[in-house]
């Protein structure tokens, strides 16, 4: 696996990040856009950054404040993935369900170690921030995404039933 890089989306990933979201929506899997901040909602990406820098601030009571950055791979600077971070759980939904991190892999570079290395390199963005434990969670039939989760160190604690789907709740300890 090559080099990754979590950076912030800048206005040079415009072009990358078309192609990643139709790639997403050509896979036809909804869990795909995990941790996109509803990427799949914008057919302009300029409008999506925007909200996504505007997500970073705790300006919208009821919303919870995050970072999203892009996965980039160094040696092409190709998008390979998409990685968010909400600053707290504090909110029916992430509380139950949809915890601290979120995470996409583009259809193409799955299978790669992609996913393990963005989790693994946003904790130290954990880390900076604060936070001593996160939750990461993922559907009961996405093995997958479970070793990602083991493998960066989660600790399962218990499935919850949201609308007749089985979500595993994992605990990583920073």
């Amino acid at each position: 696996m090559e080099e990754l890089q979590l950076v912030r989306p800048a206005p040079e990933h415009i072009e990358e990040l078309q192609k990643f979201r139709q790639e997403l929506l050509e896979a036809g899997d909804e869990d795909s856009f995990a941790g996109c901040s509803r990427l799949e909602h914008y057919e302009d990406v300029r409008e999506w950054m925007e909200m996504v820098w505007r997500q970073e601030q705790e300006v919208d009571p009821g919303k919870v404040p995050s970072h999203v950055y892009l996965a980039i791979r160094q040696s092409d600077e190709r998008l390979v993935g998409i990685i968010d971070l909400r600053h707290h759980i504090d909110h029916p939904i992430l509380g139950l369900w949809g915890g601290h991190i979120g995470y996409s892999v583009r259809p193409h570079e799955r299978g790669k170690g992609y996913a393990k290395e963005m989790l693994r390199l946003n904790l130290e963005n954990c880390r900076r921030r604060g936070l001593d434990k996160v939750m990461v969670t993922c559907t009961r039939d996405n093995p997958a995404s479970e070793r990602t989760i083991l493998g960066c160190g989660g600790v399962f604690e218990k499935e919850v039933l949201v609308d007749d789907e089985w979500i595993k709740r994992y605990w990583i300890t920073i």
